[in-house]
């Protein structure tokens, strides 16, 4: 149990202070070559009808900071992951030994997926950072397309998908309390569909502080059950993910920075799915991350809603950005989001345990 242990926590701290000793190195180089939007948002006046900035919206965000601040923080999240993984993988070859070897949470039956998704993600995420920084005009000014970046999610769920029921003869989820659903080939459509929902709350990094608490949370929980279920590689690389989230959190107080931008938020979205569905827990993914779920639905909700009623039912989408229009402090918002994410993460723990 204590080796167990050692495996699990020790790449959370290996990736926390590679992230901290390297975020000085990263900083530099970002603020160095600006890689910050020349251009905010709300002083962009040539934006398609669909992405239209309201004058709520307008009136939260502070264009200054927009501009200012480095965007593409998140390679420090994912490259204090690469490193914690790397480093104990060539500890374990160069000096093999049964408690090296033991560290060493590099396997094909349970990271190699995840770690291809997170960098896949990273470097979609990594594309669209630039092309937001460097072009200025054109449809690629604010980064992909969404339509563009839908398809592209939606491809890469599919290849899930198929390397799922094809690969690793998966077909079925396992239903809380219940037992085993067998889908046979509609399990692919389910992982295209996972990928679409946690890629739609990918905006929750609207706030200083906000996404990167609320993901260490679900991450967490999954890297919990992981290790209960005695998938020890997969909460190894749950907790590489935690110490790394946690350098982002160090740095990304208010005031921020940098932003953990869509490099660092598509290798979580793209991540999170995969290790939901390997610790067959996926239906626990909207309970474990509840503000995931609050902040995606609100933002689909305004957009049905406006485009079918011409009314908004929330006076910014997503949902925290509403809450700051009535009046709610940044800080305040964070803070309870946090506060509900760990209670249910415990919640969807405890039905994974039970169930």
């Amino acid at each position: 149990m204590p080796a167990n242990l050692i495996k699990v926590f020790l790449p959370a701290i290996i990736a926390f202070l590679i992230g901290i000793f390297a975020t000085p190195f990263f900083t530099h180089f970002f603020y160095k070559y600006k890689l910050w939007k020349k251009t905010s948002r709300k002083e962009d006046t040539d934006l398609p009808a669909s992405e239209e900035i309201s004058e709520n919206y307008k009136k939260l965000h502070n264009a200054e900071e927009e501009v200012k601040t480095p965007r593409p923080g998140g390679i420090i999240f994912w490259f204090s992951v690469l490193a914690t993984t790397l480093i104990i993988y060539l500890i374990s070859k160069i000096f093999p030994h049964i408690i090296t070897i033991k560290l060493d949470f590099l396997s094909r039956s349970q990271t190699w997926l995840p770690i291809f998704a997170l960098f896949t993600g990273a470097f979609i995420g990594l594309a669209d950072d630039l092309l937001t920084i460097y072009i200025k005009k054109g449809i690629f000014r604010n980064g992909f397309p969404r339509r563009l970046m839908v398809v592209i999610v939606s491809v890469v769920g599919l290849i899930a998908g198929l390397w799922f029921y094809n690969k690793l003869g998966v077909s079925s989820i396992h239903i809380p309390f219940n037992g085993d659903w067998d889908l046979s080939f509609w399990i692919v459509p389910l992982f295209i569909l996972v990928f679409l929902g946690t890629f739609s709350s990918g905006v929750i990094d609207g706030i200083d502080g906000l996404a990167g608490g609320v993901m260490a949370t679900t991450f967490a929980a999954f890297g919990a059950i992981a290790y209960f279920q005695n998938q020890l590689d997969l909460a190894a690389f749950c907790a590489a993910i935690l110490g790394a989230l946690l350098v982002f959190l160090w740095f990304n107080i208010p005031p921020a920075r940098f932003y953990l931008g869509e490099t660092g938020m598509m290798a979580l979205v793209f991540s999170l799915p995969i290790v939901a569905f390997m610790t067959d827990q996926v239906l626990l993914l909207p309970v474990i991350g509840i503000m995931l779920v609050v902040t995606s639905l609100s933002s689909f909700i305004q957009i049905i809603s406006k485009k079918y009623f011409k009314k908004k039912v929330f006076r910014v989408a997503p949902f925290h950005h509403h809450l700051e229009s009535l009046g709610w402090s940044r800080p305040k918002i964070t803070m309870r989001y946090w506060i509900i994410s760990v209670v249910f993460a415990i919640l969807g723990v405890i039905i994974a345990f039970v169930s």
